[in-house]
Order: structure tokens, then C-alpha cells, then sequence
């Protein structure tokens, strides 16, 4: 699925990180979300080498990266921690600069990154979220049933990972289908690597103290950083088929976190790289290729 990409492993201070590696140009680092891996951008990542170097890692927790040991506060699997292994993953390769594309956790993961490293990150492109915080904040009964699985996973240890665990291809193809608007987007061979990683109770547990982190101390980062405002530019895409843009002024809760925004929606579900792949490549690279 990645033709003439280089598959690597690199060891950060808490962490080792599977990644994928190709193309040539200025540097691209590709973020995924819940429940998948690296793997959601194997429709258009091939298509972006040929302008950039891709840099696609499974973040930790997920994929074949490792599941570091957690704490009471859920630390190891703040955005903080995760966007710092993506700093020294970057560090590594020997890449000062790049520009950053999330979908899901990985516009989280992404949005932090570009707070905490904001002299490295020139270009930022968040996928189908609004900010964490303000979803938290205007919490409501339409969000808690569309997006349930935000209070469920935060629950105490072992109650979701026991019952994810009893059967965990049946839950990711569950979220995977009420999430997205065309099954047959994602292939069978995605599909295939989502299970295979999915079914390991390690990732189980860490993609859910993820989202505990989410609840908890990502809240106190954020709040602590509401004051600030990106300045790199950001570009903002959303499903227009899906519960995103239907129910959030997406551009404009964006424009509270950041300078420069602007954006507009994907005809798909959540699964914007997989349902749409053609119009998110050609947003993405646009965006990415603009001089500004």
C-alpha cells in the first residue's frame, strides 16, 4: 500500500515509533486517528511523495509503535507527549522544519504539536475535529449520542478495555461503519491491518487512556494555553456528510485557536482520506505547495 516507501522504527525518549517514509521535497508529517494506524493514508500518501517527503508514523499506542506503561494522570498519553515524539521522530530524520496534516486524534496530536514546537511546524491541516476543548465544553445530548464513545473509553480501568476486548474486530468495524458514510472506502486490505493491530490488548488500553488524557490533562493544557493562537496558517477540512460539520461552525471555532484559517467540506463521512481521496489530495496539496 506504500510503494517506494522505507519502513523505520525510531526510539524517542519514551517512546518507539513505526513509521513510513518517502517522497522528496519539503517535509509532510501525516498524523492518523481512532481506531486506525498510519495505513488510513495509503490512498493518497504515494500521490503527496511526489511533491514532499511524507513522513507517516503510527502514533504511540496505536499501530506497531509501543505502548508505553500510563500513570493516575494519564500523562504518557497526553497530546504533549504524544506531539513530542513526533518532534523527535522529525529530529531524527534530520528535519528541522515541516508542515503537518491530522485526521482525528491526529489533528489533536497535531494542533499540540504546532503549540508546543511552533518554531518548527510552517504549515498545519486539521481533518474532520473541532477543537478538543470547545467539544467538551458544549457538550450536549446530540454530541454525547453521536460521539458516546468519548464518554465510554474515559471510563475507570478495565471496564472498556474488558468489554472492547471480548470481541475488538467487531467494535472497530462497529465505529469504523457509524462513522463513515461509504464502507467500501476502506479496503480490505486497510481494514485488514486496522483488526490485526486493533485485536492487541495493549492497544486497546492505550488507545483508551488516549482519550482518558483527553478528559483530563489535554483539558488542562488547553485551558492553560487558551491565550495563544497559532501562527502558522491552517487549513481546515471537514466530511460534509458527516456530524462535524453539521454541528459545528467548524471555520469559525478554529478561528479562536488560530491567526490564519481557512478551509471547507469534503463530500464524505469522518473518513475524509479514505472517502474522498481525490479532493483531500488536492486540498492538501494546494495548500501545502502555496509559497504563503
Amino acid at each position: 500500500m506504500f510503494e517506494g516507501f522505507t519502513q523505520r522504527r525510531i526510539e524517542t525518549g519514551e517512546a518507539t515509533i513505526n513509521l513510513r517514509v518517502g517522497g522528496q521535497g519539503p517535509a509532510l508529517l501525516l498524523l492518523h486517528g481512532y481506531p486506525q494506524t498510519h495505513v488510513m493514508w495509503h490512498k493518497i500518501a504515494p500521490a503527496l511523495a511526489e511533491r514532499f517527503t511524507v513522513v507517516a508514523p503510527d502514533l504511540r499506542g496505536y499501530g506497531d509503535s509501543s505502548k508505553p506503561e500510563t500513570d493516575d494522570r494519564h500523562s504518557p498519553y497526553a497530546k504533549r507527549a504524544m506531539a513530542q515524539d513526533m518532534a523527535e521522530v522529525m529530529t531524527a530524520l534530520g528535519i528541522d522544519e515541516f508542515m503537518v496534516a491530522g485526521h482525528d486524534r491526529g489533528g489533536r496530536v497535531a494542533h499540540r504539536l504546532a503549540l508546543d514546537h511552533a518554531d518548527r511546524v510552517t504549515k498545519l491541516a486539521v481533518l474532520d475535529i473541532a477543537p478538543t476543548h470547545e467539544m467538551y465544553r458544549a457538550t450536549d445530548m446530540e454530541f454525547a449520542t453521536a460521539y458516546y464513545h468519548w464518554f465510554f473509553l474515559i471510563q475507570p480501568y478495565d471496564l472498556p478495555e474488558r468489554l472492547i476486548g471480548a470481541d475488538p474486530a467487531y467494535f472497530l468495524d462497529r465505529m469504523t461503519g457509524r462513522w463513515g458514510r461509504d464502507e467500501a472506502a476502506l479496503t480490505p486490505e486497510a481494514m485488514a491491518e486496522y483488526r490485526r493491530c486493533f485485536s492487541d490488548p495493549a492497544t486497546i488500553h492505550a488507545s483508551c487512556e488516549d482519550y482518558r488524557a483527553a478528559a483530563t490533562i489535554d483539558l488542562e493544557h488547553d485551558e492553560a494555553d487558551m491565550h495563544r493562537k497559532l501562527s502558522c496558517r491552517l487549513l481546515v477540512l471537514w466530511g460534509e456528510k458527516g456530524f462535524v460539520g453539521r454541528k459545528y461552525d467548524v471555520l469559525e471555532s478554529w478561528r479562536k485557536r488560530a491567526l490564519h484559517v481557512e478551509g471547507h467540506g469534503v463530500p464524505s463521512g469522518h473518513y475524509l482520506a479514505e472517502e474522498a481521496p481525490r479532493e483531500t489530495l488536492d486540498a492538501l496539496t494546494a495548500f501545502f505547495s502555496r509559497p504563503d
